[in-house]
């Protein structure tokens, strides 16, 4: 192989496909090492998007992300959490170490300004993190999203249906989750260097996850640099979160 040839290989943006992937730049750890083994750059991708499709809500999809929200919830940047189904029970969070006051909920009304709202949040690079939800979303979507990630250095977090695990997808990483009798099945579809194919079994408990909660008393905020065309944003605090459950 030619020098010049072998010195761009080298470099730690590129990655061959059927290798584990040496990430540009470190991941954060998700907490449960199994995971951080497989996953390249040692855990969640940075500045990127990673899709984690389930079977049905409630499965532990939020419990497998709490340690990250708890690491991330420490910088001086937001966990921006747009159009979830349930509104997160937040002493759950406070247990697993999550500062509720770098929480900010929107919830816009349309399904296009959910995602652009998601896109913006990404870009921006107020916020660590961004967890959304979506009906549905085509690629073309999927890659606003990535390069949005990529932008502002934002670890992007997409819920999503099982139904879409056969879809083509710009996403750093996917994962398909399943019950498993004593926590989760998780399988990797997708990551640099290829997919795995056999699933990581996690031991958790699920309940111990996010909770479906009233919005009652939560306060209105906005994100610095967006659009004043949404009006259903939500800064929740400790207090206004500690309410009885709707059920779940």
């Amino acid at each position: 192989m030619k020098p010049a040839l072998n010195a761009l290989l080298q470099h730690p943006a590129i990655w061959r496909g059927g290798e584990h992937s040496h990430a540009a730049s470190a991941g954060v750890s998700t907490g449960f090492a199994m995971l951080d083994d497989l996953f390249p750059g040692g855990g969640w991708p940075v500045g990127a998007l990673t899709e984690i499709l389930v079977e049905r809500e409630g499965i532990g999809e939020l419990r497998l992300v709490l340690p990250l929200l708890a690491r991330l919830s420490k910088e001086a940047r937001w966990l921006a959490w747009v159009s979830p189904p349930h509104l997160p029970y937040a002493p759950a969070l406070a247990r697993g170490g999550v500062e509720l006051s770098r929480l900010l909920l929107l919830d816009p009304a349309a399904i296009a300004d959910a995602r652009w709202a998601a896109e913006q949040a990404l870009r921006s690079g107020a916020c660590a993190a961004v967890l959304a939800w979506f009906p549905k979303t085509d690629e073309r979507a999927l890659r606003r999203l990535q390069l949005a990630a990529e932008s502002g250095g934002a670890c992007g977090l997409l819920f999503g249906s099982s139904r879409d695990a056969d879809r083509s997808s710009p996403a750093a990483l996917r994962l398909q989750l399943e019950r498993a009798p004593r926590g989760l099945a998780v399988r990797i579809l997708k990551r640099r260097g290829g997919a795995v194919a056999a699933p990581v079994w996690l031991d958790f408990d699920p309940q111990e996850a996010v909770e479906p909660q009233r919005r009652e008393g939560a306060k209105k905020a906005r994100l610095s640099g967006m659009s004043d065309k949404f009006s259903n944003c939500y800064c929740p605090d400790e207090s206004s979160l500690s309410r009885g459950m709707d059920g779940v």
